[in-house]
């Protein structure tokens, strides 16, 4: 990883190192915050799912994002939105993901005797009409509008806000304190509801907690790059493959390492090697889908 950041921060250097070094701080500081993000939120969510091969996005918050874009462009017009304040959109968008999966959680899990999967089965569906709203929209804009619209919505690593990095940063750091103080139950719920609930675990209140910290994180991370479906499950199969014990206090930090070392190695062979002429979360997306496809037909649970 140290390798990883020192070859970013200085291959190809020219000029003076005193804008060469705060300029690429920025951009590592992003992918750095993006890879903790994901990497942590992914972990997280598949301990409290039970299950390997499931990401946070399952419970619809791509498309929720995708749905708050094409709303704001679709009523206010593009040219409009291009200058709003982006401290105020990111927190408004970070705000809602969070209304959201909070109001969800709250209906369907935290009051009541029904389970974790029916949770993400109701996030499926709402997925699936957040994507039906969207397209609908998306289908009757002004066809200038939609490709400003498509490029909001494509996630991008090569552009993003520095005047976002600070507000990141702290809402990644509020939801790391609040993962921390659970981080001993974590391995217990990851043995299974019955025996995390004969081990004195309250259950629903620990999940609840973990959600709302996963909620919090992928928020940040999709409100500030874009959304990014499959990075976070190949990040977290990586750690599991590499930490067999498969203990928090290990994978978390080798989930986190590993998504540092994929955005920050790929954003320098992006730059130094292609130029900026390919994307990195197009390659990101493909190795990620084939990782899934891999693990769906190996049968991987747990």
């Amino acid at each position: 990883m140290c390798a990883a950041i020192a070859v970013f921060m200085t291959i190809g250097a020219k000029g003076r190192w005193d804008f060469v070094l705060p300029f690429r701080g920025r951009k590592l500081a992003a992918l750095v915050l993006v890879a903790y993000a994901i990497g942590v939120s992914t972990v997280l969510f598949q301990t409290v799912a039970a299950n390997r091969i499931l990401t946070p996005s399952i419970m619809g918050f791509d498309a929720f994002y995708v749905l708050i874009q094409t709303v704001l462009v679709f009523t206010l017009g593009a040219a409009r939105v291009s200058t709003l304040d982006p401290r105020l959109m990111f927190l408004i968008e970070v705000a809602l993901m969070v209304a959201f999966s909070m109001a969800l959680y709250r209906w369907l899990f935290a009051r009541t005797a029904r389970s974790l999967h029916l949770l993400m089965l109701v996030g499926v569906v709402f997925g699936v009409l957040f994507r039906s709203l969207s397209n609908f929209m998306q289908r009757i804009i002004d066809p200038n509008e939609f490709v400003v619209l498509q490029d909001r919505l494509f996630a991008s690593f090569n552009v993003v806000d520095q005047h976002l990095l600070i507000t990141s940063a702290l809402l990644v750091l509020i939801a790391s304190v609040i993962g921390w103080r659970m981080l001993p139950k974590l391995d217990v719920l990851a043995l299974g509801h019955d025996i995390a609930v004969n081990l004195g675990v309250d259950y629903r209140r620990t999940v609840s907690a973990v959600l709302i910290v996963v909620a919090i994180l992928v928020s940040v991370s999709t409100a500030l790059v874009g959304p990014v479906t499959f990075f976070g499950l190949l990040v977290a199969s990586l750690a599991y493959q590499l930490v067999p014990g498969g203990r928090h206090v290990t994978v978390l930090p080798v989930a986190v390492m590993l998504g540092i070392i994929f955005l920050v190695a790929g954003q320098t062979i992006l730059e130094r090697v292609f130029s900026f002429n390919s994307a990195l979360s197009i390659v990101i997306e493909f190795v990620g889908g084939l990782v899934f496809l891999f693990l769906l037909v190996k049968g991987v649970k747990r």
